[in-house]
């Protein structure tokens, strides 16, 4: 297994990182996500966050990012109810949603498909945290989890949500989709 350190940033930042560290890497703001790494011991994580992570670190090629390409949805069926994927646009950043599971579907109580994020959660854009994450998943290719509160407008008896963002880059280095999972849970833990 790739280390995530390692795989993580885009081919490009490597390269820079190779030629003169990590100081001089160029800075942005992310908020609460600037320094968010993905934990070495991940035992806590859903088995199906945890399952899809691994399936895109074990198809990523050495030393780049994993594109669309990469993905055989057969080989992470269990996951592909919760899954969602999103188009990256550019000038200016947006996020069309490509596909989501039906699981994803009921949570959210309407069909995604084919439009924008932001239309869908709006809080995506309006809430600093929620754009931050996604940005930090497009712009340098940092995958990204977090368990917690919903925080985007889900049914009333969900009240856990743990999501998973994955970039994809067809090149390898620019992120152009991002593949995620969320798995939505009740009071007590069990999927809803």
């Amino acid at each position: 297994m790739q280390n995530f350190n390692v795989m993580a940033y885009s081919a490009v930042l490597l390269q820079f990182q190779d030629v003169v560290g990590d100081e001089a890497l160029p800075v942005a703001d992310y908020g609460d996500w600037t320094d968010h790494r993905i934990p070495d011991d991940r035992g806590f994580w859903h088995p199906l966050v945890q399952q899809l992570f691994d399936y895109w670190l074990s198809i990523a090629p050495p030393g780049a990012l994993p594109g669309r390409q990469h993905v055989e949805p057969e080989k992470m069926a269990r996951c592909l109810s919760w899954l969602w994927l999103l188009d990256v646009c550019r000038d200016p950043l947006r996020y069309r949603c490509r596909l989501a599971g039906s699981n994803m579907v009921r949570s959210i109580g309407q069909e995604v498909t084919g439009r924008w994020l932001d239309e869908v959660h709006p809080r995506s854009v309006s809430d600093p945290c929620s754009r931050a994450r996604f940005r930090i998943a497009a712009e340098l290719g940092r995958p990204t989890w977090r368990r917690g509160a919903p925080r985007w407008a889900r049914q009333l008896e969900c009240k856990i949500t743990e999501s998973l963002l994955l970039p994809l880059a067809a090149d390898g280095c620019s992120v152009d989709k991002i593949m995620a999972i969320s798995v939505t849970l009740d009071a007590d833990g069990r999927m809803v």
